[in-house]
């Protein structure tokens, strides 16, 4: 802590003095509180929604609200909130972030500001990472709310639409971040206003926040249609990839130097990138039988030949993903969960399956998208917990403006952070790593390893199995039984190995967790899951068979509790759970989540990270450096090295990780900020339509306007008339504009006419056939085909806009090279495709609605352009890669080739 910290205290400190006042205010009201009926207490909600509805500040009535709601949790669930928990409540009621450690209760905690919230009747949405935490916390902390007569929903994976609707129109809904998202999108895509299923956005608490803001801010969520493409590409790439010679370096700015080495494509294995040498190059044109493997026709080979070396020189099997039943299955990098249903985008998954001989399913076509940062931050107000925010303050505020604020622990911490200790060789490392364990499991200390790979799990097993020693391994290959072994790794003389942060969201006790044992005894009994999943719940029921072991099981609970609380002071006395870190991951946060699973609500812990000179971080980021180091003070392979200096060193190398990846995160945002301010302008031109506004005003704009532009760009010249086009003017309207007869000009009428002339006349006609149709078919019917035509031709054209800006994105790497900024021209090129396609959505809407033949008095009916079939994430991967762009022989910029003298794109480039 530096001086100034040590003065004037930490930010945090600061903002905590600054709340204290509200919170006394909170805690003065207890006794007031505490004093009344139930009734009483319930007929305090409809009270504080007058006091709402009738202009009153929400600050005003936070003391009331939160001391009501903090009565109500002590009175249904025997949980009063700590006054910690409090400040963690203000905290997030204003829009920020509460860091909040392990076990200190972020659960209840987000009961307080919900409560508040929710009497404003807009509706609040509490975020999850998983469909189990939501269902639990739901049914848990909804005892409190409806208690107070407010109604709780739920949205999980499964629902239809009318569940949804229901859940979402409730004061406060739980889900995960993956289903808030995809129902944005879904609703979006509907054709009918009744369809929808969610209201405003106006506060969302997110828990876990660093996990949904940070890590996943890479992936986009996709909502996809069936793609129409042959796979066949994919298996040829892979047979050429599988041939060539891979050349690896760590420095990205030495690449040019080994362009002529002995090898066929570059790995950067810190930039994660694979890129073909000129000996690539030629090996590749002979193989696929082309002159030029860079010419606009071959985008399409390269691509895939681009995901082929990445899928064979970058990913790895059991590290970034497992082959499990004859499927390719991402592994999530921070968590080591199995990410099922979602696949790699822009072919790369194709390129895995092909390279591990799977099926390859075909490419998918997007048609809605959206990242999660540009999701979130459409809420009115914005909140997060989370036991590890801070390494990303920057961050989190540069984004979403919020700021991050620690919130004290309940019980002073008791956890003894050791330093790193530093060894030359893997090897040497992992010997000391098993030397620890065996120590502690000598004196019944638990111990928690953390991996950072399947790999490196395994290899740990084997070398416990070997000294004899019994443990549980808990990596993605076998996360169906996560949270049980999470729960018990608390227990006295447990080994447990976990990849990454698996089991987030599963309290390690000490002497074992009850809840976890009583649920293994309901099993052996013959329950099956659905039913204990119900009995352990907390949801209110009259099934005789869910009663029957809700009563089992709280027997069971109260008997381990018993036997537990003896344990936990034997696993005290041998100093409290024990956490190994094998490998530093790249983030600080990642190694701080781990850290933070011992010394929870104040218990004894102890944690050390063991590192060697040969894994990933130090070898791609800490370069010679430590290396140096390491031979001047002359370390011997199996001793290790423990150096205030080697730390500093560490955390500077994963400090430049760390602003890499906010950088990448940044960068895919940049992108998208652009293309979500078209999505703005879409859904709300969308929204109208569904909202049944009469739109014929907006239609007859259009055909004044197709009309000025047609004939501005056939009548280039005003002073020449000879020179007029007249003929292509009239084909173009020809059969519900115009007729054969029409503007065949003698010499003399020629020369008097003007452009304004056949304007007036055109507009005049119009008018007539579009009152006569309205006549015909009668105005109602005419409204809601101005409806569908218009909805239709948005739909078709915006799903086809999104293919053509992705499309345009993978080229703007290329602009760096000529000095240019890809953000810039991506968004200059991105405004000039996303006019061109409104002048093509009004002139086919125009067109449409001259031609389209109805019977007499029958409303026409809407239709879906495309049926979703599945929903997944983007590749994390934020580079820009090439994907084929099919690249036209005339520019969008470039002269009309027509003749007009306009460019291309607004000219015959509209229709192309």
């Amino acid at each position: 802590m530096g001086l100034i910290q040590k003065i004037f205290g930490t930010y945090s400190d600061r903002e905590i003095k600054r709340i204290l006042p509200m919170q006394k205010k909170v805690l003065d009201l207890e006794e007031k509180y505490r004093a009344m009926t139930d009734e009483e207490l319930k007929a305090t909600t409809p009270a504080l929604k007058e006091r709402i509805a009738g202009g009153e500040d929400l600050n005003s009535v936070l003391p009331d609200a939160f001391a009501c709601c903090r009565e109500a949790a002590d009175r249904v669930l025997g949980m009063r909130h700590f006054p910690v928990q409090i400040l963690g409540g203000i905290v997030l009621h204003q829009g920020r972030i509460a860091e909040m450690r392990t076990g200190e209760g972020k659960t209840l905690v987000a009961t307080l500001p919900a409560y508040l919230n929710a009497l404003t009747g807009k509706g609040v949405h509490i975020v999850t990472v998983n469909d189990y935490l939501a269902k639990r916390d739901s049914e848990w902390m909804g005892k409190v709310y409806r208690f107070l007569g407010l109604s709780v929903g739920l949205i999980v994976h499964g629902l239809d639409n009318a569940e949804r609707r229901a859940a979402y129109a409730c004061d406060i809904t739980y889900g995960t971040n993956n289903e808030f998202g995809f129902d944005y999108l879904r609703d979006n895509m509907v054709i009918y206003k009744t369809d929808k299923v969610q209201r405003e956005h106006y506060f969302a608490i997110v828990d876990e926040v660093d996990s949904i803001l940070i890590d996943e801010a890479r992936t986009p969520l996709i909502i996809s249609g069936q793609g129409d493409k042959s796979t066949d590409l994919y298996q040829k790439a892979d047979q050429f990839a599988k041939r060539l010679k891979v050349v690896r370096v760590t420095e990205q700015d030495n690449k040019e130097e080994h362009d002529d080495v002995d090898g066929d494509y570059i790995v950067d294995e810190k930039a994660r990138t694979a890129t073909l040498t000129a000996a690539g190059v030629k090996k590749a044109e002979e193989f696929f039988g082309i002159e030029n493997l860079t010419d606009g026709d071959n985008m399409e080979i390269q691509h895939h030949i681009n995901q082929a070396i990445r899928a064979h020189g970058i990913m790895q099997r059991d590290v970034d993903y497992v082959v499990k039943d004859g499927e390719v299955i991402i592994v999530d990098e921070f968590t080591g969960r199995l990410m099922l249903g979602r696949r790699y985008n822009e072919g790369l998954h194709q390129a895995i399956e092909a390279k591990e001989g799977v099926k390859v399913e075909r490419e998918s076509k997007t048609l809605a998208t959206i990242t999660f940062q540009n999701f979130f931050r459409m809420y009115d107000k914005l909140a997060g917990m989370t036991g590890t925010a801070l390494t990303e303050a920057d961050e989190f505020m540069q984004i979403y403006k919020l700021d991050v604020v620690e919130i004290p622990t309940n019980k002073p911490i008791a956890r003894v952070d050791n330093p790193d200790v530093v060894y030359k060789t893997e090897q040497a490392k992992f010997n000391a790593v098993i030397e620890n364990i065996i120590d502690c499991h000598k004196k019944g200390q638990p111990v928690l390893v953390g991996t950072i790979s399947i790999e490196k799990s395994e290899l740990l097993s084997s070398m416990l199995k070997r000294h004899g020693i019994k443990h549980e391994v808990l990596n993605a290959k076998y996360h169906e039984k996560e949270a049980e072994i999470v729960a018990q790794a608390g227990k006295y003389g447990a080994v447990t190995i976990a990849t990454n942060m698996a089991g987030r969201g599963t309290d390690i006790m000490l002497g074992g967790n009850a809840e976890y044992m009583a649920k293994a005894d309901l099993r052996a009994a013959g329950y099956d899951d659905e039913i204990i999943s119900e009995a352990t719940g907390f949801a209110d029921t009259d099934n005789a068979e869910i009663l029957e072991a809700r009563k089992m099981f709280r027997e069971k609970m109260d008997q381990y509790r018993a036997e537990i609380s003896t344990e936990a002071e034997k696993v005290k006395e041998a100093g409290g759970l024990m956490i190994i870190g094998t490998e530093r991951h790249e983030s600080r946060r990642i190694d701080n989540q781990l850290r933070g699973r011992a010394g929870r609500q104040g218990d004894p812990g102890e944690t050390r990270f063991f590192m060697s000179l040969e894994d990933d971080l130090m070898r791609l980021f800490g370069g010679e450096r430590i290396q140096n180091m390491m031979n001047m003070i002359g370390a011997e392979d199996d001793l290790p090295i423990e150096a205030k200096i080697l730390s500093n060193s560490i955390e500077s190398a994963q400090m430049k990780v760390e602003t890499r990846n906010f950088s990448i995160r940044k960068n895919v945002l940049q992108f998208d900020d652009v293309m979500n301010r078209q999505r703005e302008i879409i859904y709300s031109q969308r929204n109208k339509v569904l909202e049944g506004e009469d739109i014929s005003d907006i239609v007859k704009k259009m055909v004044s306007e197709t009309i000025d532009e047609t004939v501005d760009r056939y009548l280039v010249d005003k002073e020449v008339h000879d020179n007029w086009n007249l003929e292509g003017l009239r084909d173009y309207f020809l059969g519900w504009l115009t007729v054969p007869e029409d503007m065949r000009y003698n010499t003399e009428q020629l020369s008097e006419v003007t452009d304004e002339d056949i304007k007036k006349m055109l507009k005049e006609r119009a008018e007539k056939i579009y009152a006569a149709r309205e006549q015909k078919f009668t105005s109602p019917i005419m409204r809601e085909v101005e409806r569908v035509v218009l909805l239709r031709n948005v739909d078709t054209k915006w799903m086809q806009h999104i293919d053509d800006m992705e499309e345009l994105k993978r080229g703007m790497y290329l602009r760096s090279y000529a000095q240019k900024d890809p953000v810039v021209e991506y968004r200059i090129e991105g405004f000039d495709m996303f006019d061109a396609m409104i002048e093509s959505i009004r002139e086919d809407t125009v067109k449409l609605m001259f031609t389209i033949q109805l019977r007499t008095n029958e409303e026409p009916k809407r239709e879906q352009v495309a049926k979703p079939t599945e929903e997944a994430h983007g590749t994390s991967d934020g580079s820009l890669e090439n994907k084929p762009r099919h690249v036209k022989k005339v520019g969008r910029n470039d002269p009309c080739p027509c003749g007009s003298g306009k460019k291309y794109k607004k000219c015959c480039g509209r229709d192309a």
